[in-house]
C-alpha cells in the first residue's frame, strides 16, 4: 500500500470536484481524504499502485464537466499511517488565495427535469440548481467557494436540501446555492410603484400574461436584469426602442429551444453546438427573411443575436409564453447592467411596466456573452456570463503581482499572480460615473477573491482614458502599453507566442506614439517590443469625436484629401448631398487649418467613410453599424478589388476613393472594398514570408473579412493567428497589457 499527496489547481471549486473524487475513490477501493483550500483541491491517497494509477488516469482524462484542470502535482509520501476509509474534509483556510473562480453556468438538463417532475419537491422552483449548473461568480464574495462566502449565506437549508448537500453521492453535494421553495429565495412580481403583487409560480404566470399582452418587463437573470417584451409584437419592440432611446441597435432574442431558433434562423452545426452549450451565450446567426419576428428586433441586417433560456425561471416562463422574447440588458446608456430591483424602478421607471425579482442578491454583475462562428470555430465579441472570469496559464510565475486596466471602451481588467492570468467579465464603456464605479468595484472584487494587491499597474497610453487617469492617482508602479500593440499581444497571449510576428492591428481608434489617432497599423513585434512597419495614410477626423458618430464627416474629409473645395462642391456624391454648401465651406476651413480635426490612421473610421460614400450610413446610431452595413452588401461573386499603393510604409487608398466615386453599385463598392483590405494584408505579408501573421483589433470582428483573409492565407500555406477565446476587440486589451510584462 502506497501513500500519495495530490494537488489539483484550476477551476476545481464549485464544480463538483470533491464528490467526483469521493466517488472515484470508492470505484478504485482507495482510502484517504480530499479537501479544498485557497489554491485548489488536495487529495491524499492510500492504496495499491495499480488502483492509484487507474485513479489518476481517470482524474486526468474524465474530470467533472465544469472543471478546468491547470495542473496536477503528485508526491509520494513516506508515511506509516493507515487509512481505513475515504472522506471529504472541511475546507482548509490560509492567506494565499489562488483558486480560480468558476463562471456562472446555464441550468442543466437534470435540474430542468426536476422542475418539470410532479413528484419532485423542486417542481416549479425557479431557482433550482446543482453542482453542474447555476450561479457561481455572480454570487461569490470571496474564496473558498463555500455557502457562507456567497449571497446564499442568509438562507438556512431545510432538512431535505441539507440531506442532499451532505451526501457525497448526490449531485447537489456542496452545491452552494441549492435551495427549494421551502428554504430558499423567492420570486416576486412588482408593479411600477414597487408594490409586490404576486409571488412564486403565480408571479411567473402573470409575467407571461403581461408579455403576451404587449407589456415591457424587467426580469432578473444570473448577472443582472433583462428588459423583456414579445419579440413578434412590432408595437412592443418599437415601444421598447423608443423608451430606451435605442433607435436601431439590434436586440438579442431569447428562445425556449433550439427547435424554435431554427424556425427563425439558418444554423450551422457549430452555431447549434454553441447555442446548446453549458455557457448558453448569445450567438450571432443568419436570420430568415420571413421569420415572424418583429422587423424592429434587428432592423436592416440579416443577423440575429439568439440565445436559449438559461435559468429555471426562464424555462418556467416559456411554458406560458406565446412567442420568443426580446431580452436586452437593463441599463442606461454608458452604464453597467442593473443588479437591483429598486435601481430598475429608479432609473428605468419610464421604460418598464413591471419588475420580476428574486431575493438572492447578485454580488457581481455579469452581462450575457456574445459570440459568432468564424471558420467553424468560436469568436468572442463579448466575454462574460458562462465564460468569464477566464483563466490562462502563464509559462512561468510572475515575480510581481500585475493588474491591467484595459481600454476605455469594452473595458475589462486582468490580473497576473504566480502563474495565473485571469480576465474579468466584460465591464463596458467607461463613459459615465456609474461605469467607472463598476470598473473600480470589479477591481475590488478580484482583489478580495485573491487577497491581491498589485505591485504593478499596466494601462493604455491614452492620457484621457478614464482608467489611465485613475491609475495616475495611485501610488503604484505604472507601465504604459500602446493600444494596438496590446491588441497584437492579446492574441499572442492566447497562443503563448513569443517569437517575432507580423501583426495587423485594424481597429477603431487608439492613442499613437506620435500623438495621432492610430487604428490601421502593421507591426513587426515580439512580446517585448514593436516596430511600426506600415500604417494607413493619415487623414483628418472632421470634428474629432463627432466624426465617430457621423461617418459623413470622415467621408467628406477623404474627399478634401483628393479634391479642391470647388471640385468637392461639384461632385455628384451622396456624401456632398448630406451637407449644405455653407457647412462644406466651414468644414473645409477647419480641415485646412486642422481645427478640431486630428490626424488618424484608423481602419474603423475608413469603414465609416466607405459606408457613407456608398450611401449606406451617414449618421451612426450604434458602434459597428457601418461595418455591418458593408458586410450586408458583400457579394462573393465579385472578386476584384480597388487599387491602392504602399509608399514610404504608408498604405495609400487615394486610388480607391477615386474609383469608388465612379461606381454606382453599392454591392460592388462594399465587395471590392473588403477585397482590397484582404489584398493589402497579402501584399504586405509577402515581404515577410518567414513571420507568422497575427490579426487583431475590432475590425477583424467583420466575419466576411476574417473568413476571406484566413482562406487566402491557408492557400498560401502561411501561418496565422487570431483570437478565439479572447475578444478581438478592446475587451482583450487587458490580457495584452499583462503579456507585455509577464
Amino acid at each position: 500500500m502506497l501513500t500519495y499527496k495530490i494537488r489539483v489547481k484550476g477551476i476545481v471549486q464549485g464544480v463538483g470536484f470533491r464528490p467526483f473524487i469521493f466517488n472515484l475513490a470508492l470505484k478504485y477501493s482507495i482510502n484517504g481524504w480530499v479537501n479544498n483550500d485557497e489554491k485548489g483541491v488536495n487529495i491524499l491517497i492510500f492504496s495499491s499502485k495499480e488502483n492509484t494509477e487507474n485513479f489518476i488516469r481517470e482524474l486526468e482524462e474524465k474530470p467533472p464537466p465544469l472543471s478546468k484542470i491547470d495542473s496536477i502535482e503528485i508526491e509520494e509520501l513516506n508515511s506509516t499511517k493507515i487509512y481505513t476509509k475515504f472522506e471529504i474534509k472541511k475546507s482548509k483556510i490560509n492567506n494565499n488565495k489562488s483558486t480560480i473562480i468558476s463562471p456562472d453556468i446555464a441550468v442543466c438538463q437534470d435540474c430542468i427535469d426536476d422542475i418539470n417532475d410532479e413528484s419532485n419537491f423542486r417542481e416549479n422552483y425557479a431557482l433550482t440548481n446543482c453542482t453542474n449548473c447555476g450561479p457561481r461568480y455572480s454570487i461569490i464574495k470571496t474564496v473558498p467557494y463555500d455557502r457562507c462566502n456567497t449571497s446564499m449565506a442568509e438562507f438556512t437549508l431545510c432538512e431535505a436540501c441539507e440531506k442532499e448537500y451532505k451526501e457525497p453521492t448526490n449531485r447537489r453535494y456542496h452545491a452552494q446555492p441549492i435551495a427549494c421553495e421551502k428554504c430558499g429565495p423567492e420570486v416576486s412580481l412588482y408593479d411600477g410603484n414597487n408594490k409586490k403583487i404576486f409571488s412564486s409560480l403565480e408571479a411567473i404566470k402573470e409575467v407571461a400574461k403581461l408579455i403576451n399582452s404587449g407589456k415591457i418587463i424587467a426580469i432578473k437573470g444570473l448577472g443582472g436584469f433583462h428588459l423583456v417584451c414579445d419579440g413578434t409584437n412590432e408595437e412592443s419592440v418599437k415601444n421598447l426602442r423608443q423608451r430606451k432611446n435605442r433607435p436601431e441597435k439590434p436586440f438579442a432574442v431569447m428562445f425556449k429551444s433550439i427547435e424554435e431558433i431554427k424556425e427563425h434562423t439558418f444554423l450551422s452545426e457549430k452555431e447549434e453546438e454553441l447555442l446548446n452549450s453549458k455557457e448558453k451565450p448569445i450567438v450571432l446567426v443568419r436570420k430568415k427573411n420571413k421569420s415572424g419576428l418583429s422587423n424592429s428586433v434587428a432592423p436592416n441586417i440579416d443577423r440575429l443575436g439568439c440565445f436559449i433560456a438559461y435559468t429555471p425561471l426562464h424555462y418556467i416562463l416559456f411554458r406560458y409564453l406565446n412567442n420568443p422574447i426580446v431580452a436586452t440588458s437593463a441599463n442606461l446608456k454608458d452604464e453597467p447592467i442593473i443588479r437591483f430591483k429598486d435601481e430598475i424602478l429608479k432609473k428605468l421607471a419610464d421604460v418598464v411596466d413591471f419588475v420580476l425579482d428574486f431575493n438572492r442578491d447578485i454580488v457581481n454583475a455579469c452581462d450575457d456573452s456574445v459570440v459568432q462562428v468564424v471558420n467553424d470555430d468560436i469568436s468572442k465579441l463579448r466575454n462574460a456570463r458562462g465564460y468569464a472570469p477566464t483563466s490562462l496559464k502563464l509559462e512561468k510565475k510572475v515575480s510581481k503581482k500585475i493588474l491591467a486596466l484595459g481600454a476605455n471602451q469594452k473595458s475589462t481588467i486582468a490580473l497576473a499572480f504566480e502563474d495565473n492570468l485571469i480576465l474579468s467579465p466584460h465591464i463596458g464603456d467607461l463613459n459615465s460615473i456609474e461605469s467607472m464605479e463598476y470598473f473600480k468595484r470589479t477591481i475590488e472584487t478580484f482583489k478580495n477573491f485573491y487577497d491581491f494587491e498589485p505591485d504593478v499597474i499596466v494601462c493604455d497610453k491614452h492620457p484621457n482614458y478614464e482608467n489611465t487617469k485613475w491609475a495616475k492617482t495611485l501610488n503604484k508602479e505604472l507601465v504604459f502599453v500602446q493600444h494596438h500593440y496590446a491588441h497584437i499581444l492579446s492574441t499572442m497571449a492566447e497562443y503563448k507566442l513569443k517569437e517575432k510576428v507580423l501583426g495587423f492591428a485594424f481597429d477603431g481608434t487608439g492613442y499613437g506614439d506620435d500623438g495621432n489617432i492610430w487604428g490601421g497599423e502593421v507591426f513587426i513585434c515580439n512580446n517585448k517590443s514593436y516596430e511600426r512597419a506600415y500604417h494607413l495614410k493619415y487623414f483628418k477626423l472632421l470634428g474629432g469625436e463627432k466624426a465617430v458618430k457621423e461617418p459623413k464627416r470622415v467621408a467628406l474629409s477623404l474627399l478634401f484629401e483628393e479634391f479642391t473645395l470647388e471640385e468637392v462642391l461639384s461632385l455628384e456624391s451622396s456624401v456632398v448631398k448630406q451637407f449644405s454648401k455653407k457647412e462644406i465651406k466651414m468644414l473645409h476651413m477647419a480641415w485646412v487649418k486642422g481645427l478640431n480635426s486630428p490626424l488618424t490612421s484608423s481602419m474603423g473610421r475608413l469603414f465609416d467613410a466607405i459606408a457613407s460614400l456608398s450611401n449606406l450610413v451617414h449618421i451612426q446610431s450604434y458602434e459597428g453599424q457601418t461595418g455591418l452595413a458593408i458586410e450586408q452588401n458583400y457579394d462573393k461573386t465579385i472578386v476584384e478589388n480597388f487599387d491602392f499603393e504602399v509608399i514610404n510604409n504608408q498604405i495609400d487608398l487615394s486610388p480607391m476613393i477615386n474609383q469608388i466615386l465612379k461606381e454606382k453599385e453599392i454591392k460592388v463598392i462594399c465587395s471590392k472594398f473588403i477585397n482590397t483590405l484582404v489584398e493589402i494584408i497579402l501584399y504586405i505579408s509577402k515581404d515577410y514570408e518567414k513571420l507568422p501573421l497575427v490579426l487583431s483589433g475590432g475590425v477583424f470582428q467583420n466575419k466576411t473579412l476574417i473568413d476571406l483573409v484566413c482562406k487566402k492565407l491557408k492557400e498560401m500555406k502561411r501561418k496565422y493567428f487570431y483570437s478565439k477565446q479572447i475578444p478581438l476587440n478592446d475587451g482583450g486589451i487587458s490580457i495584452g497589457q499583462i503579456y507585455y510584462i509577464s
